[in-house]
């Protein structure tokens, strides 16, 4: 929410299982080619992420048993910001169905499962009935939202994508809890609520909150947050200490212990919150936070808002969660994918591909700004573009550094990608140097929802399309996806453009080596000189040919896009 996350044999066996089983269906190839392609050294999941963003309730719908907990409703309108039913046990049934390994995602970013307020607030200009659907209005970090469904429901999922070589990821936010709305005062603070308050609406809501009362302490209360109510300091005005959209703002930063806020200590009754002793709001939330991590196995975070919090603070999240980790993998020696530490992106609006200080506290990777609203289409914008990733990460990986970027073409607080562009920019994206992130239907087509002029990014949140997905492009995605988690050469090889017409490029790293033409139609000749010696066999990844390089080139019938990897 930018307001304006050494393999052990079982665990690769596993992951190479579920990626073979899935491989897309290609054409048929002669009996004299049938060899297999070069198996290169399989990378660590920090070489080559290619994350699957889904926001979690508009994805698929398991358990439609849960859709209105805690009294939620739908607004019987246009319903932009209301739940919408997806939930974990629907992304379970989509991992059961091979959806995942299908595309080549080797993990899943879902939105932060934990408790969210239970009511609504003003959406857009006071335009429509704004719920906490998308994980960033916390309430209560140490119990599960039943919207999203029960623990056994996240266990089953976790296991389910682990056992598939597929890591998990929470998105998590250590800036601010949510607002106090209406419904969850009404349930635990009803004081701060004026007589009459049950007949709110969308346009009289603040009215019905009595925001001059000294009541406001048994909220979140003033060591915990700025907010401006009475017993709060106010709000900055630099990044760290600002209220975000008004929001309440977490004092990391203090180093004075507090005690468990009045509300979950005295009112809540389901929490599992407890106080901590010379503990500070800083470590509550770490401990809360990396608590998922020790008991269910969550491989890694993408960290909201990030330039927002203090550096030592994502240092310590990272630390902990680390040590959380390789606690829950040392029991559950049958259920982790492999030994690979705690992995951490963040938001950092509007950042792009240069290694700074977060990557030296805690971040291995940051969501890439920059991507989106490059010349995805032009080849010749695209081997610019490709030049500079690839140099770019390589030298800030230079001695050992941590240094990746996740690159996407679509996102939940900016635009989708055009939805008749999306052969060529999946392609772009697919094929580009460092990380990747797959939001969710921008593989298969999904089209924009309803927006208000006051809020347009809801439109970016629409139902997933599984009743009428765009064959052709999810198809294409398949094949770059299943190309691309074969091959860590795309994401950390050494770049080198190889010829125009078409346009082709070649990336090397260690004994991986590959040569790509996004847009390639029809019978065309690609330059493999200094990647595959003359005589030997490659295979077209994308059309299933294989064929014989000869003058330091290969003929063939191209299908709109060349893939090459070697064939022994």
């Amino acid at each position: 929410m930018a307001h304006q996350l050494r393999f052990v044999c079982i665990g690769l066996f596993a992951m190479l299982l579920a990626a073979c089983a899935t491989t897309v269906p290609t054409a048929p190839i002669s009996a004299e080619h049938q060899e297999k392609p070069v198996a290169p050294t399989v990378p660590g999941f920090a070489d080559n992420p290619i994350v699957y963003f889904a926001i979690t309730d508009r994805f698929f719908n398991g358990n439609p048993a849960n859709d209105h907990s805690y009294g939620r409703q739908n607004d019987g309108k246009e319903e932009i910001g209301t739940f919408h039913g997806g939930d974990l046990a629907g992304v379970t049934a989509k991992l059961k169905a091979g959806y995942f390994t299908q595309l080549g995602v080797n993990a899943i970013w879902i939105t932060a499962p934990y408790e969210q307020i239970h009511g609504w607030v003003q959406g857009g200009n006071a335009e429509f009935k704004h719920y906490a659907y998308h994980g960033y209005y916390a309430l209560d970090y140490t119990r599960l939202d039943q919207n999203m469904g029960t623990p056994e429901e996240l266990r089953e999922m976790v296991d389910t994508a682990h056992a598939q070589g597929i890591r998990v990821l929470f998105d998590i936010v250590m800036n601010h809890p949510g607002y106090a709305d209406i419904q969850t005062l009404s349930e635990y603070l009803p004081e701060l609520l004026w007589p009459g308050w049950e007949k709110y609406n969308i346009k009289n809501y603040h009215k019905q909150i009595n925001y001059n009362s000294f009541d406001f302490g048994k909220w979140w209360g003033g060591d915990w947050v700025r907010s401006g109510l009475p017993g709060y300091p106010e709000g900055g005005t630099d990044d760290l200490t600002k209220q975000l959209a008004y929001l309440p703002d977490f004092r990391t930063e203090s180093t004075e212990p507090v005690k468990l806020p009045f509300f979950l200590k005295e009112r809540k009754k389901d929490t599992a919150a407890v106080d901590l002793p010379n503990t500070t709001v800083r470590g509550y939330l770490v401990k809360w936070l990396t608590g998922w991590v020790r008991e269910y196995g969550i491989d890694g975070f993408r960290c909201d808002t990030a330039k927002h919090v203090e550096l030592p603070a994502w240092l310590e999240l990272k630390q902990t969660g680390t040590a959380a980790l390789a606690d829950w993998k040392a029991r559950n020696p049958a259920k982790k994918i492999d030994d690979a530490p705690f992995w951490m992106v963040g938001e950092v609006f509007p950042h792009g591909v240069d290694r700074d200080a977060y990557f030296d506290n805690g971040f291995d990777s940051l969501l890439n700004f920059d991507f989106q609203d490059r010349k995805l289409e032009d080849s010749s914008g695209l081997e610019r573009l490709y030049a500079d990733y690839a140099s770019r990460l390589a030298d800030g990986r230079a001695n050992g550094k941590s240094f990746d970027v996740l690159s996407y073409i679509s996102s939940h607080d900016t635009k989708l990608y055009p939805r008749d562009h999306l052969i060529d920019a999946g392609s772009a994206l697919l094929l580009a140097p460092g990380g990747v992130q797959i939001f969710y239907g921008d593989e298969s087509g999904r089209q924009a929802g309803p927006a208000t002029s006051g809020d347009p990014q809801q439109a970016t949140r629409s139902d997933m399309n599984w009743d009428h997905p765009d064959a052709t492009v999810l198809a294409h995605w398949q094949k770059l996806g299943q190309f691309r988690i074969h091959h860590v050469a795309l994401s950390r090889g050494a770049h080198k453009k190889l010829g125009d017409a078409p346009y082709a490029f070649s990336r090397i790293y260690g004994n991986d080596r590959v040569v790509a033409a996004p847009k390639a139609s029809g019978s065309v000749t690609v330059p493999v000189s200094g990647v595959f010696k003359d005589g030997e066999m490659v295979r077209d990844a994308y059309s299933g040919i294989s064929v014989k390089v000869s003058g330091g080139a290969v003929n063939l019938v191209a299908r709109g896009t060349v893939l090459l990897e070697s064939m022994n």
